[in-house]
């Protein structure tokens, strides 16, 4: 029997579908069903029916959930048995939301390398939804992200790591220029500066421009968050960026906060660490997640 039959057929099962876990596995659709074939043939039993358009987990193949995720966690324990009796050696791969990358845990990672100074640390700055993905295939170990992510998050294990306020921000003249966030049905004609389509405060301050017909001039896509602050600090447009990227500038007055609606300005997000419920927890791991549990008390109150 193949690993990989027992690791595509629980995916199915956590995606929901044939076509979301050939993507998710970077398989195609006929790949995924040829594997699921030849597991049933060696099962000797039907895993899936199709109901109606949708193919649903037969009885046999509920049964058989539990075992593959035994198999699987058993599976890898054996591989980290060399890495746990070591304690503190092996590799550990890390996927991070360029936010908490760049401003939350680098202290974390400094304590880490210091408990740990043997261990490999593979880093990956990935948004939330590829963070959340690749926890869900396998190929990292631990995800930092914001967990306001739509999506079956009940494979996962999320330790929250704190919750995060957001900020509408601008320069001095330009705030001078746009003071005004709240009123509804109106269209200001200044650059709004942000991340990519999924970052995740891109698309809560989105839908709040949506909910009050509130429409900009334009947005300007940039991949990095110090880039953006530099640029909105020259008068090229605003931002909206959780608290704690922007708060030395906004403690000496490089920047400033646009007032919005009480809604939008009560609005957090959550941070956490997170890695699949199948994953064996190894000691690498385990310190990490502690290290971002703890890290309030390392680096003071946010």
């Amino acid at each position: 029997m193949e690993l990989k039959h027992l690791n595509t057929f629980l995916t199915i099962v956590q995606e929901g579908s044939f076509s979301k876990a050939a993507g998710l596995l970077n398989y195609t659709l006929p790949a995924i069903t040829v594997q699921i074939q030849q597991l049933e043939a060696e099962l000797s039993m039907k895993l899936f029916e199709k109901i109606g358009r949708q193919m649903v987990l037969s009885p046999a193949g509920k049964e058989l959930v539990p075992y593959a995720q035994d198999v699987l966690l058993s599976v890898a324990k054996l591989r980290n048995l060399n890495a746990s009796l070591q304690q503190l050696e092996g590799t550990l791969t890390l996927a991070a939301a360029e936010t908490q990358l760049c401003y939350r845990i680098p202290s974390v990672l400094k304590r880490f390398r210091e408990k740990a100074p043997q261990a490999k640390l593979v880093l990956r700055s990935m948004n939330c939804y590829e963070a959340r993905d690749a926890l869900i295939s396998g190929s990292v170990d631990l995800g930092v992200y914001y967990e306001d992510v739509n999506g079956n998050q009940n494979s996962l294990i999320c330790h929250e790591i704190e919750t995060c306020s957001l900020s509408l921000v601008a320069s001095p003249s330009t705030k001078e220029s746009f003071p005004d966030f709240i009123t509804p049905d109106r269209h200001l004609d200044v650059p709004f500066l942000i991340d990519e389509p999924n970052c995740i405060f891109r698309q809560i301050f989105e839908q709040y421009l949506k909910e009050h017909r509130i429409t900009l001039g334009h947005t300007i896509e940039l991949w990095s968050i110090p880039t953006i602050k530099n640029l909105v600090e020259n008068d090229m447009g605003i931002s909206f960026l959780p608290t704690f990227t922007v708060r030395d500038e906004l403690e000496d007055g490089r920047l400033c906060s646009i007032p919005t609606s009480p809604g939008l300005a009560a609005r957090q997000i959550a941070a956490v660490c997170a890695h699949h419920k199948n994953k064996w927890v190894s000691p690498l791991m385990e310190l990490f997640i502690q290290l971002c549990l703890n890290q309030d008390s390392a680096q003071g109150s946010h």
